[in-house]
């Protein structure tokens, strides 16, 4: 099962040093997501990373960084609606209802469904899927091994989330609390 780490949104003191923490530990990608720091720090703090480090960071926001620094891909936002024509890399999206992972599951290597749980970094952000809803969506194929269950994901959820045919979990809130 995958294991992604996202990012906090701000500038972190020594950020460098944990995103190598997580890269060597449990973690096999960390998404750069720096809305509230600018592409600047993105650039600065790619460059404290190994080149093998930073094969394993997909950028959000700042798709610029991905050819400067040969980053592993890109993740899709308001921000970043389209790739050039001759992009090879890693394509990923958020996605908040289970019509979006039917819609844009087959142009992405993997897909964020959230929130499955009450969300740990955001207040107020609560679950967004029941139970008999993520089975339901398991068993039609929607769940399957390109989505990653975001949202209050911990590591005792993990089993849960196996067990529905995710095909990876991603952890903000339960990394850098």
């Amino acid at each position: 099962m995958l294991r992604i780490a996202i990012t906090r949104p701000e500038a972190i003191v020594g950020e460098a040093a944990i995103i190598s923490r997580l890269l060597a530990d449990d973690f096999d990608i960390v998404h750069l997501r720096k809305p509230e720091a600018g592409e600047e720090y993105c650039r600065l703090l790619l460059g404290e990373l190994t080149s093998e480090e930073r094969s394993r960071i997909v950028i959000h926001d700042y798709a610029v960084l991905y050819e400067e620094f040969a980053l592993r891909g890109v993740h899709l936002n308001r921000n970043v609606t389209l790739l050039p024509d001759d992009y090879h890399g890693s394509r990923t999206r958020s996605c908040h209802t289970l019509d979006e992972v039917v819609r844009y599951k087959e142009s992405c290597d993997y897909l964020f469904l959230s929130p499955i749980f009450d969300s740990i970094s955001k207040e107020g952000y609560t679950s967004a899927f029941s139970h008999s809803e993520l089975c339901r969506a398991a068993r039609e194929g929607i769940i399957d091994g390109r989505v990653v269950a975001l949202g209050g994901v911990t590591c005792e959820r993990i089993p849960y989330l196996a067990s529905l045919g995710f095909g990876g979990v991603a952890m903000s809130g339960a990394v850098f609390k």
